[in-house]
């Protein structure tokens, strides 16, 4: 094994990502029937808000904050409890991507793990738990405690910090997305693999150490 740290991205990476299934879920309890249009007109107010947030134009407050406005004001309930109460549905319906149970423990054996992602605090630690994935993790950094996001070099600065700095030619970043993860990676100056489940086109001008396909390709990519 040529790395001492392997980095990971958490959602769609670690862990599947259904929006939709897990608003759908919160607003169930709000006696709502969350429609596919409903979703789209979400997706319209969040994509957005995330790539301001990337950009650190806006704070993960006003990310979480913002994409609930219109909701808030239909149901006439605070966003922030309305965020709140999205975070825990999404607990419930994340579940590890196919191959991840079956890859930390041999990735751990060789590597140290951590994890750098955009995603929020409650939601990360919840779902570590849940999955009984925390034990593989020597570093979990979130962008919402550290202050700036992926692709930014600070919080790549910030998780060198903690892992004693490491010689940076034996540091691995995989993540699903190119613009945050693969760029981020770069930025720092360490190994980027892009896990490209979905056969995204590569964005021009980022270029990956490696792309995987899946989580079994990852394990022949660094243990085969």
């Amino acid at each position: 094994m040529q790395y001492d740290w392997i980095l990971f991205d958490a959602d769609e990476t670690l862990f599947s990502f259904d929006a939709f299934a897990g608003l759908q879920a919160m607003f169930k309890t709000l006696g709502v029937n969350f429609t596919e249009q409903d979703f789209a007109e979400y997706q319209t107010v969040n994509k957005p808000l995330w790539v301001k947030y990337q950009n650190g134009e806006i704070s993960a407050k006003q990310l979480q904050e913002d994409r609930f406005l219109l909701w808030a004001e239909r149901l006439d309930i605070a966003p922030t409890e309305l965020n709140r109460r999205f975070l825990d549905a999404m607990a419930d319906v994340c579940e590890p991507l196919e191959g991840v149970r079956e890859t930390l423990p041999l990735l751990a054996q060789h590597a140290k793990l951590g994890i750098i992602t955009n995603g929020f605090v409650q939601l990360q630690q919840i779902r570590l738990e849940k999955t009984g994935l925390q034990e593989f993790f020597d570093l979990v950094v979130i962008s919402e405690q550290v202050g700036f996001a992926k692709p930014d070099v600070a919080i790549f600065d910030h998780a060198l910090n903690k892992m004693g700095h490491p010689d940076k030619a034996r540091v691995l970043m995989i993540g699903d997305n190119a613009d945050s993860d693969i760029l981020g990676g770069i930025n720092a100056g360490i190994d980027t693999g892009w896990l490209n489940v979905d056969g995204k086109v590569k964005p021009e001008g980022i270029e990956p150490t490696f792309t995987a396909t899946s989580w079994a390709d990852i394990r022949t990519q660094l243990l085969d």
